[in-house]
C-alpha cells in the first residue's frame, strides 16, 4: 500500500501541467523551470505509480489510462488548494453569525446603515444587534458576542474606567464626548442665569449606567459638596430625552452630548446646554466611547471588517454633526492626536 505522505505533492503540479501541454517543454515553459526538471519529476511519478503515465507518440505525450482515471480524480483536489490559496485575513465563512452589543443611541444616529451593510455583503448571514447593558461585557468574554461598543468615563472615582477592564479585553476609542443637560425650550431654567446652583436645584432624570445609579459626575459632585436630585432613573439615555421633552414637569436630563442628533430628530423641543461647571472639572468627565473585543479576535476576519466598517459609517455620520465649543463629542482621538493633542488619559 503506497503510503502518500510520501509522496512530493508537487509533483502532482507538473503532471497537471504534462496533461495540459502534452510536452514536455511546454509544461517546463508552464512552470518556469528547465526540460530536465519536468523530466525528472515525470521519473519520480512513474516510480510512484508504478505506470509510465505518458507515452511518446508523433504529436507529442499521450497519457495512459492511469493518468486519465488520475487527472479526473485530481480535479476536485485541484479545486480546493486554489480555494485555499485565495484565502487571505478578509476571509469570512459562509453563513457567519455576526454578533453585536452596542450602547443605543449610538447605533441610531451612527449606524443604522450597519446590519443592511452586513446583509448585503454576506447575504446568507445572521446578524444579531442588541443594546449594551451591564451583562454585555460577560458576552464577549463568553463569545455570545463579537464586538461591542460602551462608554467608559475617565473620572478618577469612576468604576467604569478604561484601565479597569479585563487585560483580556482589547478596545479602541472611537471619540470622546461629555455629558450635556438636555431641557426644552421653555423650560424655565433658560430665562435664568446658567449656573450649578440652578442646576443642582432643578429636579432630574438620570440613566443607569453599568448596573449603577450614580455616574462619575455624581462623584465629583459629592467631592465639592454638592448632590443633584434625582427623582427619576431609566434604562437608556431615549427614555431619559423622551421624559424631558415632556411638557407635564421641569425635569432635565443628563446624557453625552452625542446624543444631540437623536434629539433633535425624535425631540425637537430639546436643546443641550454645557454642564455648569468650571473647565478645570468638567474635563474630569469625559467619556471615552470604545469598540471592544476579546483578545482572541485580534486576528479574526470578522471582527477586523465589523470595526472597519463602524469606522466608516460613524466618519461618514460625523462628518456632518453640530460639535461642542470643547472640540466635540464627534472628534475622534486620531483627529486630535493629528491636531497635536494626544486627548484625555483614560
Amino acid at each position: 500500500m503506497r503510503n502518500l505522505g510520501e509522496l512530493d505533492l508537487n509533483l502532482l503540479v507538473v503532471f497537471r501541467h504534462l496533461m495540459q501541454e502534452r510536452s514536455v517543454a511546454g509544461a517546463a515553459k508552464k512552470l518556469c523551470v528547465t526540460p530536465s526538471a519536468v523530466s525528472k519529476a515525470l521519473g519520480k511519478l512513474r516510480d510512484w505509480f508504478g505506470d509510465p503515465l505518458f507515452v511518446r507518440v508523433r504529436q507529442g505525450l499521450q497519457p495512459t489510462n492511469l493518468s486519465l482515471t488520475l487527472a479526473e480524480e485530481l480535479k476536485t483536489w485541484f479545486q480546493l488548494t486554489e480555494s485555499i490559496s485565495t484565502l487571505n485575513s478578509e476571509a469570512i465563512p459562509e453563513g457567519a453569525r455576526f454578533s453585536l452589543v452596542m450602547e443605543s443611541p449610538f447605533g441610531i444616529s451612527f449606524l443604522s446603515e450597519l446590519p443592511t451593510t452586513i446583509y448585503q455583503k454576506y447575504p446568507h448571514s445572521v446578524v444579531r444587534m442588541l443594546g449594551w447593558d451591564h451583562h454585555s461585557l460577560n458576552d464577549i468574554v463568553n463569545g455570545e458576542a463579537d464586538l461591542g461598543f460602551c462608554a467608559r468615563e475617565t473620572h478618577g472615582r469612576s468604576h467604569a474606567r478604561v484601565n479597569r477592564l479585563p487585560y483580556y479585553i482589547d478596545h479602541e476609542v472611537l471619540f470622546c464626548d461629555r455629558p450635556v443637560v438636555f431641557l426644552r425650550k421653555d423650560h424655565p431654567l433658560l430665562g435664568q442665569t446658567w449656573s450649578l446652583t440652578r442646576f443642582l436645584a432643578c429636579p432630574q432624570v438620570s440613566v443607569v449606567w453599568e448596573a449603577s445609579d450614580s455616574w462619575a459626575l455624581d462623584d465629583l459632585l459629592e467631592d465639592e459638596g454638592h448632590r443633584r436630585q434625582v427623582p427619576i432613573m431609566v434604562a437608556s439615555f431615549e427614555q431619559a430625552l423622551h421624559i424631558a421633552a415632556q411638557k407635564s414637569h421641569e425635569l432635565i436630563a443628563v446624557v453625552p452630548s452625542y446624543c444631540a442628533d437623536y434629539a433633535a430628530r425624535h425631540h425637537p423641543d430639546l436643546i443641550p446646554m454645557p454642564l455648569p461647571l468650571e473647565e478645570s472639572l468638567y474635563a474630569q468627565l469625559e467619556i471615552a466611547f470604545i469598540l471592544l473585543w476579546h483578545k482572541r479576535h485580534n486576528q479574526d476576519a470578522k471582527v477586523m471588517w465589523l470595526r472597519g466598517e463602524i469606522r466608516r459609517l460613524y466618519g461618514l455620520a460625523a462628518a456632518g454633526m453640530t460639535r461642542f465649543a470643547w472640540g466635540g463629542p464627534m472628534e475622534s482621538r486620531a483627529a486630535k492626536e493629528k491636531q497635536g493633542g494626544g486627548g484625555s488619559p483614560v
